[in-house]
């Protein structure tokens, strides 16, 4: 089975890349990413020897179609996991344009290629998948009672989720108008090793370490709902592996946390474990995000009870892992930081 992984070298999809080499030792990986400010190919720097015999980068942008076409033809592509996206609010919120052009063209541009490779005499070849990774901000904010279904209508509130939402609709009126093999998975905040540092727990832990501010939107009081990307990854194989085609599946880890909370969790800790002079009063709060959901949360009974999935790792101990992951890689940090991983890609792959 070959797997087209795009966004491959980003956080989540750099997880994925080691979790499911590291399962399937007959299987291989073609990662695509344009390597922009989010995506370093340091992230997957260790793979195994035996690992890299089975994954194959390509560095390129998921909008350009010839691209595409050329990776379909070479490697016989068997399942297409999107993780491409541009994903950060306060930038969509800046420059929405780049945001529609990945995230709604792109996924469009995959789907599209997928399908005339796919599609042959009349019906589809067995054993295809499209998965499409989505995120549970396309359905807006929740007030302090309930949780998102797959049944909860769409209703994203920034440039970011909407782009994502379009998505979305786009790979389900794929399965509509041509019964393509797809699923949508839509996840929670993700947490643990090789996150870009501009979201919040790497944020917090980076900037505690360098003794700087750390920013807080409005009162702190927003709620996200965390999933370590371990237990992410487990999900998105088991969909892989046994979704029902055409079906939506909510990932959420039931980890409910106001956002000062976490802040004051990551302090608490490093100022125990690591150094005493990290304190609360590094704490700042500044002015709200323009259209700030107040609360996410995710009902995951569906992948539950059809395949058997379970987020198996407490927020309580996956925060510790993750905070401990940063200290021992502060070299990996300080170069995400300073711009410096971008010299890898020509260190690694320039001269090819």
């Amino acid at each position: 089975m070959n797997l087209l992984v795009t966004g491959c070298a980003g956080f989540i999809g750099s997880n994925f890349v080691y979790y499911y080499l590291d399962k399937y030792k007959d299987r291989k990986i073609i990662g695509l990413d344009k390597l922009t400010y989010a995506g370093n190919l340091e992230n997957l720097a260790k793979l195994t020897p035996e690992q890299k015999k089975r994954f194959v980068f390509v560095k390129g942008d998921i909008t350009n179609r010839e691209l595409i076409e050329h990776i379909f033809e070479e490697f016989e592509i068997d399942v297409v996991i999107n993780f491409a996206a541009e994903s950060h609010v306060d930038r969509s919120i800046i420059d929405p344009h780049v945001f529609v052009k990945t995230n709604v063209l792109g996924t469009q541009i995959l789907l599209d290629v997928a399908k005339n490779f796919w599609y042959k005499s009349g019906k589809w070849i067995d054993g295809k998948r499209f998965i499409q990774i989505s995120t549970d901000e396309v359905y807006g904010s929740l007030g302090k009672t309930g949780y998102f279904t797959e049944k909860t209508p769409l209703d994203p509130h920034s440039p970011y989720s909407a782009s994502k939402a379009a998505a979305d609709l786009i790979v389900k009126a794929y399965f509509d108008t041509y019964k393509m093999p797809v699923n949508i998975t839509r996840c929670s905040n993700n947490y643990g090793p090789y996150q870009f540092p501009e979201k919040l727990i790497p944020l917090v832990i980076n900037n505690c370490l360098n003794k700087r501010p750390i920013p807080v939107y409005g009162d702190g009081l927003n709620i996200r709902d965390w999933l370590y990307v371990e237990d992410h990854c487990k999900a998105i194989d088991l969909v892989i592996e046994k979704g029902v085609i055409g079906e939506i599946y909510n990932i959420g880890g039931h980890n409910e946390r106001t956002n000062i909370e976490i802040v004051k969790m990551i302090i608490n800790y490093l100022k125990k474990n690591f150094d005493e002079s990290i304190s609360e009063e590094l704490i700042r709060f500044v002015e709200d995000r323009k259209g700030h959901d107040r609360r996410y949360a995710i009902d995951p009974s569906k992948i539950m009870r059809e395949l058997g999935w379970v987020p198996e790792t407490k927020f309580e101990d996956g925060i510790v892992k993750t905070i401990n992951w940063y200290l021992n890689n502060r070299d990996w940090l300080n170069r995400v930081t300073t711009g410096k991983y971008m010299e890898y890609y020509d260190k690694v792959y320039g001269s090819r």
